[in-house]
């Protein structure tokens, strides 16, 4: 694995961050002032949309929740040297299985409603990574090809079955049938009427116990291992198959956790198309966090408030549109990825070598 692709400490993968925020806006600055607007208004709107209002805060966490799950599950196997481009067909799979299986249990207590409707979520997320895993274990296939081919596979299987099988009569959307909103998570009255429940919570733990897991774990001490000296962990005894298969098969694992958000805290139901990239937009913050799982909550953070803030430039500027998000997100990627313009004795201020990944 490249030094830029290795688990950067916390505070390296913040100040990198911030470093290239910073750069960011410089250069979009420019691009603001020749579509004829102020950028310091522009930069008001921005986080005026994304945070002024409770509201508002909800709904840039509510964007940023699939996104930072979806990160966090890519940054599992690029830890281990793997490359899991497959996280947008195990969130698919997952988010299919937690709504069909939350449907046919609708008669059932909540507990045992929510639980084997989580489980299953997890399962399906976990068993689509595992097949993506089998093939590059087992059989050598590369896992970007076979991720793409899954991705489009668990996209149309679970289109073809919605519409066959389990589409919603009473709606002209493809869909599958809701379930009961008293089944859904109450919403926080704090959030005035946001999306937002304790599935807020969700994302954090996942992060939290990741960071435990690897840092405090000999198994996520062999997973990294095998990613930044695969030499070296084969002679320490490591089983190279083994640990890859795992690192995908749990990044499944937590693709597959999206389904409880989106089943339980949004729609209510699979919706064809749901997501508009989740896995994609997760590669992204799990590059931006530098593989560290806080770095990737405050990735995914930031990606949610730039489209939640982005929304209000159609209204309150005349030369910017809300399309002007994708523009600051790419350059805050091009940044990210020319880490040498980035002076590491800045960042060294902000890393500790005896820093946990």
């Amino acid at each position: 694995m490249s030094q830029s692709a290795r688990p950067k400490s916390l505070g390296s993968s913040v100040a990198t961050l911030a470093f290239a925020l910073f750069l960011s806006l410089a250069v979009c600055s420019v691009f603001i002032l020749i579509a004829g607007e102020k950028p310091l208004a522009v930069a008001r709107i921005f986080l005026t949309g994304a945070f002024g209002t409770p509201y508002d805060l909800g709904l840039s966490l509510f964007h940023a929740l699939p996104i930072a799950l979806a990160g966090l599950a890519v940054a599992l196997g690029l830890r281990s040297g793997l490359f899991n481009i497959g996280v947008e067909g195990q969130l698919i799979m997952g988010t299919f299985a937690a709504a069909l299986t939350a449907q046919a249990l609708s008669h059932q207590a909540w507990p045992v409603l929510f639980v084997v409707s989580s489980l299953s979520a997890l399962a399906a997320g976990f068993a689509w990574g595992a097949l993506l895993a089998w093939l590059k274990a087992s059989r050598g296939a590369h896992e970007v090809v076979s991720g793409i081919m899954l991705n489009t596979l668990a996209y149309g299987l679970t289109s073809w079955c919605v519409l066959q099988f389990f589409a919603n009569p009473h709606s002209q959307n493809p869909e599958s049938l809701p379930i009961a909103e008293e089944l859904r998570f109450a919403l926080w009255p704090f959030f005035d009427g946001a999306p937002m429940s304790w599935h807020i919570l969700l994302v954090p733990l996942i992060a939290l116990l990741l960071w435990i897991w690897s840092n405090w774990t000999r198994s996520g001490f062999a997973m990294s291992l095998v990613g930044s000296a695969p030499g070296a962990a084969r002679h320490a005894g490591f089983s190279l198959k083994s640990l890859e298969f795992w690192a995908i098969s749990l990044g499944g694992l937590i693709a597959g956790s999206i389904g409880i958000v989106e089943v339980f805290g949004n729609n209510g139901r699979f919706v064809i198309g749901f997501s508009p990239g989740y896995g994609f937009l997760g590669i992204a913050v799990a590059l931006l966090g530098r593989l560290h799982p806080f770095g990737i909550l405050f990735a995914s953070l930031v990606f949610g408030a730039l489209y939640k803030g982005s929304l209000e430039l159609d209204f309150e500027t005349q030369g910017i549109t809300k399309d002007f998000a994708l523009i600051l997100q790419a350059v805050i990627i091009l940044f990210l990825s020319c880490e040498s313009l980035i002076p590491k004795s800045w960042l060294n201020r902000f890393s500790r070598p005896t820093e946990g990944a």
